[in-house]
């Protein structure tokens, strides 16, 4: 297969075996150090999470695969680097269309706890006016009452039919109006 280069590291999936995961992570491991690889192949996860759980009488807390039977690489992807994966014990291929090793999305990312969202610093301050650019409130007008940072979202009075309506927007819907 004829693999196009990535200029950076993005993270892909690889479906495995089922029971597998730390087998194939180990033997990728192994690979990345026996052909001094890890300046393409970066890190390997498998997503775990904390679970709580009763037994006899005690509390105990252990760790479950988030995705049984996939695990998670960042790498430059190339030809060289997508033999090694492909020919790798325990691997059936990359998630994607007909194999295809295709990237994970920023947000798909961010869900998945591999990387933090950028904190969005908005450029308006509570009590600014401003004016809704998209959405089905586009064109109505209004005052900043609270901003929800974390969200990247605001809470306004706007002015509808004469009489304030407290709505909450995103920050890419509104602009502010210049004094």
């Amino acid at each position: 297969m004829n693999i196009e280069p990535t200029d950076k590291p993005q993270w892909y999936v690889l479906h495995t075996y089922s029971g597998y995961e730390n087998k194939v992570k180990e033997a990728i491991e192994a690979a990345v150090n026996n052909r001094d690889m890890s300046d393409a192949i970066l890190e390997i996860r498998i997503p775990m999470r904390e679970v709580v759980e009763k037994k006899d009488g005690k509390t105990v807390v252990s760790e479950k695969k988030l995705f049984p039977g996939y695990v998670l690489v960042n790498m430059y992807l190339s030809d060289e680097v997508w033999y090694l994966i492909r020919n790798t014990r325990g691997i059936t291929g990359f998630v994607g269309p007909e194999a295809k090793p295709i990237p994970l999305k920023d947000k798909e990312l961010v869900r998945m706890g591999l990387t933090k969202e950028p904190e969005v610093i908005p450029e308006f301050r509570v009590g600014d006016e401003i004016t809704v650019t998209e959405g089905p409130l586009e064109g109505f007008s209004g005052f900043i009452d609270e901003i929800m940072t974390g969200q990247a979202k605001v809470r306004v009075n706007l002015s509808m039919f004469g009489r304030p309506t407290p709505t909450e927007l995103d920050f890419d819907q509104i602009k502010k109006i210049k004094p």
